[in-house]
């Protein structure tokens, strides 16, 4: 039996996490969010690791979120404590320090959405669909994509997407600023692939303050980001990689950054 969530480590920097139950549109089974709960214990603790894809497996589906199956056998509050577990698994891929890539693959509806919004950077194949649904199933997001869509896009926009529970597909989105990039179906992993390489050879230290940076100082206004933003500076200053980077410099050469 196939694990339902891989985990791989590529060129030693680069983690890669996949949703692996194409026939069920990689809903998130109980079995999955336990295995991707470990991984997430791994992510916390490598410090070789420095940016992460979040990806699926097949082409039709990036997750379409809750295993819905599975829940219909559920007590209520089993139902509670599962819909509970996904969103703090989400929201450990949200706190991750290291950038997060969604290569979205495939469709991604409801909970697999309100993944792909928790991820810093997102890649979305042409012509797939996404959404947050809930409101058609008499419920609403329930983990965090009330809020991180409307962060995102904005209130109106975020408003009109989850009142009509309406899909929308890849152009739309990247006009909506729902997605960054698109790319055709078999180059998405391709790109996402392109885009670590970039930044993990980027200084480590300097690519986890500069996203601490953007996500604390974004919550709050511009005085109190500026602050937030020189002392995430000041960390990069006293490092090594400070230094290598400036030698490298000199010596026209690629630096090489140690995360020290």
């Amino acid at each position: 039996m196939e694990k339902p969530i891989l985990f791989e480590i590529q060129d030693k920097h680069i983690g890669v996490i996949r949703l692996n139950r194409p026939d069920v549109m990689n809903a998130f089974s109980l079995h999955l969010l336990e295995e991707w709960n470990r991984i997430l214990d791994e992510l916390e603790t490598n410090q070789d690791i420095r940016v992460v894809i979040m990806t699926a497996s097949g082409q039709k589906a990036f997750s379409a979120g809750a295993d819905l199956k599975e829940r219909k056998g559920m007590a209520e509050e089993q139902v509670k404590s599962t819909v509970a577990l996904i969103g703090k698994t989400i929201h450990r891929m949200a706190e991750l320090p290291i950038p997060v890539i969604a290569a979205m693959n495939g469709a991604a509806i409801g909970g697999g959405m309100e993944l792909a919004l928790a991820c810093d950077i997102r890649i979305a194949s042409e012509e797939i669909k996404m959404g947050l649904t809930e409101t058609s199933l008499a419920i609403i997001p329930g983990a965090g994509g009330t809020q991180r869509l409307a962060r995102l896009i904005g209130g109106g926009q975020a408003k009109r997407l989850i009142f009509t529970a309406q899909l929308v597909k890849t152009k739309e989105a990247a006009a909506l600023g729902l997605v960054e990039e698109t790319a055709e179906p078999e180059e998405v992993f391709q790109k996402a692939q392109e885009m670590a390489k970039k930044i993990a050879a980027n200084g480590p230290v300097a690519v986890r303050r500069a996203k601490q940076a953007i996500n604390d100082g974004i919550e709050v206004d511009l005085h109190s980001g500026l602050a937030i933003e020189n002392l995430c500076y000041q960390e990069t200053i006293h490092t090594k990689d400070r230094e290598e980077g400036l030698q490298a410099f000199r010596d026209k050469r690629k630096p090489d950054y140690q995360g020290k």
